[in-house]
Formats: structure tokens, C-alpha cells, sequence
């Protein structure tokens, strides 16, 4: 049989120099070139632990040492070691110790005397390979917490069943006013105006029956000090606990929205005026300019220039009420633009 070529680092806290060259012995019947170190006491096993260069795959460990035993040798051992895997190796057949050490941590139980070769390679292996790949997900995990509660926008995570919040993250916390406690306690329904349910519904059913959807749009939401804020909702569908949910990031555009329609406001205004001085000023000035060329005119009688003049001042007048509704409406402009 071919030996393993892996490089494991192993360390073997035993006392008793049989049983550790006996260790030894089984697993390099299976593992090529083992790096094994011994260490025989509690003490010894502390300072091993302690060495900076000093980084082990999985720890063999005698329950009976000279200067700890038992359950409080394996809780001690288990304060001092970060995700190492612990192999207990005991000449001690009690099956309920052996339960309670498994709930204290420890990867594996085997008895000295009934333990060979095989299978002490195969828990080795086996326990190594278990602790990374639980590593790999408590790191993922740390990762998509990390992503969840540091992102400075607010995110959520919500069952698309019963529309309860499942999870939400601080800066939601922040934006909505809420506590986690009572946010959890509530559904996605409880944030919207009762009058923008339709829309809520039809996006909801978008997201129904498929495995993978991406949805944005601009939905209202109501804060818990009932402020009214427009959000810029982006979300997908996840699988959370083996039930379809969706995260949802939800981000403020208040602002940016009253931005909008302050401009939209502004080009109303300002059409209005582009009317005014394309069509209604035009009208006074035109029968100002034709009244003063008829004045103009030397074959006129006195009454007859009274008259013209009286037209154009009542011209003139209309004209001055024209210029002045630009200016209140150019005012208004202006007005709008201090306030976005």
C-alpha cells in the first residue's frame, strides 16, 4: 500500500514512551514522513503550543497526565489551541466520558487498546480534513457577516413566503429607527404606505418561483417616526435555513428624488416664461411700435395723438405687467434652487 506524502504535523501529548512509540509506529505504517512531537505533561504541552513555529495539523492526547487528567485537561487544552483538532487517546473504556469529552469539542475517542493502525490513520485524516472544511465555512460565514454588517447601506434579508424579516443589518438599524428586535418581529409590509401595496405585491410575485432573480426599483418606505423616504431597492434571491428568502439593499435617494422635482419645477417655470417673452410680450410691443410710427405721422389732429398716445401708455402698462409676472416667476426659480 502506498504511503500518504502529505507533510502532517502532529503533536502527541503521552507520557508513557510505549504507548507514544507505539503512536509513532502506526502512523508511519500509513504516512510517509509524519512530524511528530511529544510532549509528556500539561506544562510541556503549553510551552510546545506557545512556539511561534510551532503549527500542528491535529493533537494526540493521553487523558492521564502527572500533572492533569480528564475532563479539566481537555477543556484546558481546548482554552489554549485555535481550531486544532483534538484526538483523545485513552486506556479508559467509559462510554459516557466518551460522550461528554465529544461535547466538549474533541474530534475523535479511541481506546489505546483496541485502536490499530488503519484506524488511526483514517481518524487523523479524516478529523484534518473535517476541522478545515468547517473552518472554510466559519470563515465564509464571518465573510458575508462582515459584508452584511459593515455595509453603510442598509440590507435585509426577509422570507418570501410569510414576508417576515429574517435578518438586518445596523446601518437599516440607522436609516428605519428600529431595533433588530423589533424589526425581526415585523415584515417588509410594515415599512410601506398602504397605498403602494399594489406595487409591493406585483414586485413580490415577480420574485416568486424562480431560483434566481434581480430586481431594482424605486420604492417609497416609512421610517418608524413616520417620515416618508424614497429608496433605491436592488435585491436577489438567496436560500437561508433551506427556505427561499431575498436580500434586499434598500438605499436613501430622498434627497436626490426632491432634487429632481425641484428641477422638473424649475423647467415648468421657465418654459412659462420662455412663452411670455416669445407670445405675450410680443403683442403690447407690436401695437406700441405701430402706434408711435402712426404718431409719427404729421397729418394727424391733436385729438387723434391724445388718442394713439392713450393706446400706447395703455400698452406700455400691459407691458409693465408682463415684465413684472417674468420677474415673480424668475424669483420663484431662483427660490427653488436655495432650497435644493
Amino acid at each position: 500500500m502506498e504511503k500518504d506524502k502529505k507533510e502532517y504535523k502532529i503533536l502527541v501529548v503521552e507520557d508513557n514512551p510505549g504507548d507514544y512509540l507505539l503512536v509513532e509506529d502506526y502512523l508511519e505504517d500509513h504516512i510517509l514522513s509524519p512530524q511528530l512531537v511529544n510532549a509528556k505533561s500539561f506544562h510541556e504541552t503549553k510551552e510546545v503550543l506557545a512556539e511561534k513555529n510551532n503549527k500542528f495539523d491535529i493533537i494526540l492526547l493521553d487523558l492521564t497526565l502527572p500533572d492533569m487528567s480528564g475532563e479539566g485537561l481537555i477543556n484546558k487544552i481546548k482554552a489554549i489551541v485555535d481550531g486544532i483538532p483534538i484526538i483523545v487517546l485513552t486506556g479508559y473504556s467509559d462510554v459516557s466520558f466518551a460522550v461528554r469529552s465529544l461535547s466538549l469539542g474533541v474530534a475523535d475517542y479511541l481506546l489505546k487498546d483496541s485502536i490499530n493502525s488503519i484506524a488511526l490513520y483514517k481518524s487523523v485524516v479524516y478529523n484534518i480534513e473535517r476541522f478545515k472544511f468547517i473552518k472554510s465555512i466559519q470563515d465564509s460565514e464571518k465573510k458575508y457577516s462582515d459584508l452584511f454588517q459593515l455595509s453603510p447601506l442598509p440590507i435585509w434579508v426577509y422570507d418570501l413566503e410569510t414576508l417576515k424579516f429574517l435578518d438586518i443589518n445596523k446601518a437599516a438599524i440607522h436609516q428605519y429607527g428600529y431595533s433588530r428586535e423589533e424589526f425581526l418581529s415585523m415584515t417588509i409590509e410594515d415599512i410601506r404606505p398602504k397605498e403602494d401595496m399594489p406595487k409591493l405585491k406585483e414586485a413580490i410575485e415577480l420574485s416568486k418561483g424562480k431560483d434566481t432573480f434581480y430586481f431594482e426599483g424605486l420604492f417609497r418606505h416609512i421610517k418608524k417616526n413616520g417620515d416618508l423616504i424614497y429608496v433605491d431597492v436592488r435585491s436577489n434571491i438567496v436560500t437561508r435555513d433551506g427556505k427561499k428568502a431575498e436580500i434586499v439593499l434598500a438605499n436613501d435617494v430622498t434627497e436626490r428624488v426632491k432634487h429632481m422635482e425641484t428641477i422638473e419645477k424649475q423647467n415648468e417655470k421657465l418654459k412659462e416664461i420662455a412663452w411670455l417673452q416669445s407670445h405675450v410680450v410680443r403683442a403690447p410691443l407690436s401695437r406700441m411700435m405701430a402706434l408711435i410710427k402712426e404718431i409719427e405721422n404729421e397729418s394727424l389732429s391733436s385729438d387723434e395723438k391724445k388718442l394713439y398716445l392713450s393706446y400706447v401708455l395703455e400698452s406700455a402698462n400691459e407691458l409693465d405687467h408682463i415684465v413684472k409676472d417674468v420677474v415673480s416667476k424668475s424669483q420663484q426659480i431662483i427660490t427653488l434652487e436655495s432650497k435644493s
